[in-house]
């Protein structure tokens, strides 16, 4: 039986995001929230052009999610992003008590898991969700801006 929503096709829909992040000259991170498999909210980073350090995909896509709910927890929400949360984003997603993160590439640096942040007891976490394309598209965006400068 195929499987139309799974992990992997939700994930393509955050690489979409991904890709708006890099034709707006931002770090190629998109963010995407379902629930009962029907997409929510769509985000990506938008640091540079909100002059925002805040503005990471995962947080705005938290500020769509609460908005078209109407309420601040995401108990029942799966949260999509291409690359490991930060600690902020981490932090946000215990407050908002989500349900599931799903994320492709891992971040060794400044992702939460290289660090003692703890995510809600209840909230799954899956991640390496189509990590070699994720992965990708960072490295070449940090290629890239090597190079010009």
């Amino acid at each position: 039986m195929i499987v139309p929503y799974n992990d992997e096709y939700f994930m393509k829909r955050a690489l979409q995001e991904a890709n708006l992040a890099l034709s707006k000259n931002e770090v190629p991170i998109g963010a995407i929230i379902v629930m009962n498999n029907q997409i929510i909210a769509r985000a990506h980073n938008l640091v540079e052009t909100l002059n925002d350090v805040t503005a990471h995909a995962e947080m705005q896509a938290f500020t769509a999610a609460s908005d078209y709910l109407g309420g601040k927890y995401l108990t029942k929400c799966t949260l999509y992003v291409t690359l490991e949360p930060c600690q902020m984003c981490a932090g946000a997603s215990y407050w908002a008590q989500l349900g599931k993160i799903v994320y492709g590439a891992k971040d060794k640096a400044r992702g939460f898991r290289s660090s003692n942040i703890k995510l809600h007891p209840k909230t799954k976490v899956v991640g390496g969700v189509l990590e070699e394309e994720c992965s990708l598209l960072l490295k070449q965006f940090f290629i890239e801006k090597r190079n010009l400068n």
